[in-house]
């Protein structure tokens, strides 16, 4: 079954920026495969036919003046769209037409959300590929649920649930990042569909070293995100066992208690009360949600 057999009408969104070499043929292959979907490219702020070539093609164009990030042009999509069920694909070719429909299946089946999760040959380097299992094993520790792909941009999703949501979204690449760990804090039922990516057509727009070091904050958007005293309260119990443990070589060979033992322990009392309200704070704004 799909969307439109169970009678949801279907938006397709695809941002893109400088895609005229692929946006042209991803178009016409999605109004193949699902004639009565809207078509939504977002063109971000693109120097090239990107927009002209995805409208000839059958698209409704939205266009951004400017370059916002891609996360940006999927708000934008999402603000625009007419159907109960949002797709999200890239326009740079990597996503088939032909695999959007074992992800609507899935929300068929009662699922919230489908991801496409991309297998080990689809990424583009070691790096990219280390990186994003970095992504999946702490996001799956954080959240209690098996994440495949944390950062995959092509999936299928309720559209009353996403919209909800469009406030949280950053304007760049993390947005994936970002709706997933949300789905999963508010308790909505996420999949993932295995799927073998393409080569992408033309120059991405990841930047290796740029987006690198975005590591370690993307990680910490996830445990904000989800459940953030699963972060502090460990670093918290390891500044109070290292203040006992301070303390309690101090008291052995000087026979007292040291300015620095104290540093610590306040340190770990810190850094929990900070969690506690980071806490409480994330359940405040799921509970808007």
């Amino acid at each position: 079954m799909t969307a439109a057999s169970t009678g949801s009408s279907l938006s397709i969104i695809i941002p893109a920026k400088n895609e005229a070499a692929s946006i042209g043929d991803v178009v016409s292959a999605v109004s193949r495969a699902y004639d009565v979907a809207e078509i939504l490219v977002v063109d971000d702020g693109s120097s090239d036919d990107t927009a002209s070539i995805a409208r000839q093609a059958g698209a409704h164009v939205i266009s951004h003046p400017i370059t916002l990030g891609n996360g940006a042009a999927i708000k934008s999509g999402a603000r625009a769209a007419n159907g109960d069920v949002l797709v999200m694909m890239d326009g740079d070719g990597q996503h088939q037409a032909e695999d959007i429909e074992s992800l609507l299946s899935k929300l068929d089946e009662g699922f919230d959300m489908a991801i496409g999760a991309r297998d080990s040959g689809s990424h583009a380097g070691i790096g990219r590929l280390f990186a994003n299992g970095m992504y999946n094993v702490f996001a799956s520790a954080i959240s209690g649920h098996r994440i495949l792909d944390l950062t995959s941009g092509f999936r299928a999703v309720r559209g009353d649930l996403f919209k909800k949501f469009l406030y949280l979204l950053p304007n760049g690449f993390s947005y994936p990042t970002t709706i997933t760990m949300a789905f999963l804090r508010s308790g909505f039922p996420v999949t993932f569909v295995p799927i073998k990516a393409q080569d992408r057509t033309g120059k991405s727009h990841i930047r290796p070293i740029r987006d690198g070091l975005r590591f370690l904050a993307i990680i910490f958007k996830v445990a904000t995100l989800y459940s953030p005293l699963k972060v502090f309260l460990p670093i918290s119990g390891v500044f109070f066992l290292g203040g006992i443990g301070y303390y309690a070589y101090t008291y052995i060979s000087m026979g007292r208690f040291t300015n620095m033992s104290l540093l610590v322990l306040s340190a770990a009392v810190i850094i929990f009360l900070i969690g506690l309200i980071s806490e409480q704070i994330t359940a405040l704004t799921f509970t808007r949600s």
